[in-house]
């Protein structure tokens, strides 16, 4: 049986919501972490046999985004892409098939990811096609609807965690973990750790020099007790 490998990985920034990287969309952000991971393993766009790329928001992003982000990335139409979508395990689960695919000795070079893009994920207007007759209409937001929805319990995700979790976990905990969480990540970043794996995005200015984003947008050096005691629950 054949070995599998990881030679090579990239990732973008991690935007907020409108944030820096809000123009992008999710096979625009996929092809800048596809291309620099072939550039940094040496690896030709045409020696790719196949694309696996975890999505969760695929509504109204075009057909196959995994392949969009393939041509982007100077990957040949020829190569087949498909998308993974296993919510929070998308990217990983992209990661396991391409795995099983080289071990079965379908495919020698695999590139397995995830893309999102939250900030391009629209509004859904369920019922629409058949036409509103009267009254008012609700518009669904995608990213709860495919992304935070659970279809079983009809509830937000988070919710059912706290319906079905054993552990006794108090918000004082889980406040700490969060104010520790984000003082490492500033920390981490102050000293360059994620400098290697983080492919800076160039974004065109309308006058002056074009802004890069390096850095993950998300990260609150400034993360207090205090500060945290003060949002209501989630």
């Amino acid at each position: 049986m054949a070995g599998s490998y990881i030679v090579a990985g990239a990732r973008t920034p991690i935007g907020k919501m409108s944030g820096a990287l809000a123009s992008f969309s999710a096979a625009e952000l996929g092809s800048f972490a596809i291309r620099a991971a072939l550039e940094r393993a040496g690896v030709s766009p045409s020696e790719v046999d196949h694309v696996i790329m975890g999505q969760v928001l695929m509504a109204g992003q075009g057909q196959v985004p995994s392949r969009q982000a393939a041509a982007k990335a100077g990957i040949p139409m020829n190569v087949p892409a498909i998308n993974i979508n296993k919510v929070c395990l998308s990217g990983l689960n992209s990661i396991y098939l391409a795995d099983q695919m080289i071990q079965a000795g379908d495919a020698d070079i695999v590139i397995a990811g995830g893309m999102e893009s939250m900030t391009n994920a629209p509004y859904i207007a369920s019922g629409a096609r058949g036409g509103f007759r009267y009254g008012n209409t609700e518009l669904k937001d995608a990213i709860i609807a495919d992304g935070l929805w659970c279809a079983f319990d009809s509830c937000l995700m988070g919710l059912g965690t706290e319906r079905y979790t054993e552990g006794k976990i108090s918000r004082q905990q889980q406040d700490e973990l969060a104010m520790k969480s984000n003082q490492r990540a500033a920390a981490a970043i102050a000293a360059g750790r994620f400098a290697d794996e983080i492919i800076p995005v160039s974004i065109a200015q309308r006058k002056g020099d074009p802004l890069i984003v390096s850095n993950d947008e998300g990260v609150r050096a400034d993360t207090t007790m205090e500060s945290l005691g003060g949002l209501k629950p989630a």
